[in-house]
């Protein structure tokens, strides 16, 4: 393990120590965030840092779905009064947000994070103060919480569609590229158990440090190997410097096609549509996505956030995760947080990617699996979907070849 490494495990672990000193919140109905005619409610994102380039644009999102929610009579006849923090794209700093939110501000629930890291920081604080966090990205799954609602896709709806997807096309060999961190790491863990059962060959693996901006190396190794696709779970701005290094080295989406499953609209815009286009991605949502709540949601968002803003899947998901909220509190009749986790299964709502349904056993959602094409302007050309909402299996309990590895 490098010094780095220590470091930062180190830290979040004298967070954790200092916030249990601190104690827990007084009383989870006091916790409750409702006061007078405002349910406070956190927001928790990395507003600066190298995460920031995906994760202002989720709480934008999460803001016009407090806004529409607030136009629509609120919760339980209260207006949500959002309070924001920066999680700064640094993990200890999220556990201390979001201890924060919960003690001091007393918010009903948080929505936040990105990367897993944040995610695993946050989630010993949110469990040993009984309070609710509803987390809004893909991830690497194997993990489950009972104060955490996932709205973003766990592995079985994403990771494991996009092998298929590759499969189908004929891929048998595959370089995979990642961000040093836990869910990289582990997604290549479920990819690799996947390609052994499946005649796919791994024929490269290479980590980088999240803000990392050299990849020539890693493209020369490419050259080397000539795999089928690359799988890329790089996060943040280390895809702007991979995927202009990558053109820059003479390949194109032709000579080595990629598949990414951070990438989305928004980042294919600081990437640089030229310099991406032609390459695959896997999400559950895309600006595309036809349907009308997704064309009054494209519509909202650029009213607020000007013409030229894009929507992407994470903020769809961070959108859709206050919707949910909204829907269970009231169906609960309250915002205490043992109320709302038990009125939040089978809820169902018609959600800009379509139906999304809180599979009340893990605390994830049904959500439909869906394979796009960067087109030159920018946006995303669905080419595959799973045809209904995909269930929830964060565990892969329904995939032989994964036996053994949440362990």
């Amino acid at each position: 393990m490098s010094p780095f490494r220590w470091t930062k495990t180190l830290s979040i672990a004298f967070v954790s120590t200092t916030l249990l000193l601190a104690g827990c919140a007084d009383d989870p109905s006091e916790a409750g965030g409702s006061s007078g005619d405002t349910i406070k409610v956190g927001i928790l994102h990395s507003l600066s840092g190298t995460m920031a380039i995906s994760e202002v644009t989720v709480r934008d999102s999460e803001l016009l779905a407090i806004e529409e929610v607030n136009a629509a009579g609120g919760v339980l006849g209260k207006k949500l009064e959002p309070v924001v923090e920066d999680g700064a794209s640094d993990w200890p700093t999220f556990a201390e947000k979001a201890q924060k939110l919960i003690n001091e501000d007393k918010v009903a629930t948080t929505f936040g994070g990105w990367t897993s890291a944040s995610r695993k920081a946050m989630l010993p604080v949110f469990e040993r103060n009984k309070a609710l966090l509803w987390y809004p990205v893909q991830y690497e799954g194997l993990e489950s919480s009972p104060y955490i609602f996932y709205t973003g896709a766990t592995t079985n709806q994403q990771i494991v569609p996009a092998l298929d997807y590759l499969k189908e096309q004929g891929k048998k060999s595959v370089f995979l590229v990642g961000s040093d961190y836990v869910f990289p790491r582990t997604a290549n863990k479920i990819i690799k158990a996947y390609a052994a059962a499946n005649g796919m060959t791994v024929v490269g693996e290479e980590y980088t440090p999240l803000g990392n901006t050299e990849y020539s190396t890693i493209v020369n190794k490419l050259g080397q190997a000539k795999p089928d696709v690359v799988f890329n779970t790089l996060n943040g701005d280390s895809n702007v410097a991979f995927f202009k290094q990558l053109r820059s080295g003479g390949f194109t989406d032709k000579t080595m096609p990629t598949v990414s499953v951070s990438v989305a609209e928004e980042e294919v815009a600081g990437i640089g549509p030229a310099n991406i286009a032609g390459h695959l991605v896997a999400w559950n949502y895309y600006q595309t996505t036809e349907g009308a709540t997704n064309t009054k949601f494209v519509e909202a968002y650029k009213a607020k956030y000007g013409a030229t803003k894009v929507t992407s899947d994470p903020m769809e998901a961070g959108y859709n995760a206050v919707k949910l909220w909204a829907a269970a509190a009231t169906k609960a009749g309250s915002v205490e947080v043992e109320a709302v986790k038990k009125a939040a299964g089978g809820i169902a709502l018609d959600l800009p990617e379509g139906k999304v349904t809180i599979d009340g056993e893990n605390q994830h959602v049904f959500k439909t699996a869906r394979i796009g094409l960067i087109q030159p302007d920018g946006q995303i050309k669905e080419v595959w979907n799973s045809g209904e909402p995909v269930k929830p299996d964060p565990y892969l309990k329904g995939y032989p070849w994964a036996a053994g590895l949440s362990s």
